[in-house]
């Protein structure tokens, strides 16, 4: 079992300290003298430090995972957590090593840090149906927590992320500068008191990720017909494939929606016809035989025939980077090394 880290009988010492960032959180999630919090994310990303500083500073007992697997989470969850701040890809591990775990106190589960499907939002409330879910979204860049789907409209808003928390303005702006038309993707751009006053040393940067004080975050965004705000992808993920641009994320969520795959993770891959090909990284259910050819012909009936996957490869889970969210990057890593590779047992095309 890892080790980990326990801080707890703290009074509150922020009492009477301002503080408006924390003060909004503290609001939205709402934790108490009462609660255990498990926090298995690192403390340089910014979820994990606001988590652990509410829990401080209502003298919760903290309690901090300085590396994550799904059984050592899965312990602390019957040990009587009754918080969990984690990212969808933990999330999504836990699930699949141990598909219904015990966590008889458990009353609230914080995700962000990366989007949270429809299809494992809709895996954690059947897995958890004590827990309150919350879907945060929100930036090192803004002071986090921006938007957020609460657990009373969870089940309504799956796949969105909710609408803004206090204070806070978003536009979503097409390619001509102008606001984008309801349903129509665009750039989300966010505006916030809570926010960073420019990059370090870099004002030229802060300069073009700044307009009319509205945070360029780099998300591809869309607003819903319900009024909540849905995250279609990132604009440095976009792939050109011949001439061409697709969003991963609506691959991704394409072929997460076959029964028998449980993830995947789309990418673009150097190609000397078409400048990129699509290549995607996907587990199935348990006892599937699905191959993948067989799901890009299941893909080729869905979609259009430029957006399938050029490659598919099965593999026991999708690649996460440092901070434990999903990387992309290693999936053309992946692929690059499969086509280079004269040995079979290299992924699954």
């Amino acid at each position: 079992m890892a080790a980990q880290i326990v801080v707890t009988g703290f009074e509150p010492w922020a009492h009477g300290v301002e503080n408006p960032t924390l003060d909004v959180l503290d609001r939205l999630i709402g934790l108490g003298p009462a609660d255990t919090v498990v926090v298995p994310l690192r403390l340089t990303f910014i979820f994990g430090i606001w988590v652990s500083l509410l829990s401080i500073l209502h003298g919760a007992r903290l309690v901090l995972m300085p590396k994550f697997t799904a059984g050592d989470l899965a312990a602390k969850l019957a040990e009587g957590a009754s918080a969990v701040a984690l990212v969808p890809s933990m999330l999504r591990t836990l699930l699949l090593e141990v598909p219904t775990p015990a966590a008889p106190r458990l009353r609230s589960l914080l995700a962000g840090g990366e989007v949270l499907s429809r299809r494992l939002g809709a895996e954690a409330r059947a897995a958890l149906p004590r827990s309150e879910i919350y879907d945060l979204y929100g930036l090192t860049e803004t002071g986090s927590c921006d938007f957020c789907l609460p657990p009373a409209e969870f089940d309504a808003g799956l796949g969105s992320i909710g609408r803004p928390t206090e204070l806070v303005e978003y536009r979503i702006v097409d390619a001509n500068g102008g606001l984008a038309r309801p349903g129509v993707a665009g750039a989300l751009c966010i505006k916030t008191p809570f926010g960073m006053l420019g990059y370090l040393d870099d004002p030229s940067l802060t300069a073009t990720c700044y307009g009319d004080g509205f945070l360029i975050t780099g998300d591809q965004a869309r607003l819903r017909p319900d009024g909540r705000v849905e995250i279609v992808g990132r604009f440095k993920d976009i792939i050109a494939r011949g001439g061409n641009k697709i969003a991963p994320a609506e691959i991704e969520t394409l072929l997460s929606s076959h029964p028998e795959v449980t993830a995947a993770l789309c990418a673009g891959a150097p190609d000397v016809r078409l400048g990129e090909c699509i290549v995607a990284i996907v587990t199935l259910a348990p006892g599937s035989a699905l191959t993948p050819a067989q799901l890009r012909g299941w893909a080729a009936g869905q979609i259009e025939k430029f957006k399938v996957p050029d490659a598919i490869y099965v593999r026991d889970a999708l690649p996460t980077g440092g901070s434990g969210k999903l990387d992309r990057t290693a999936v053309t890593r992946f692929a690059l090394a499969a086509r280079n590779s004269t040995r079979p047992e290299v992924g699954s095309e």
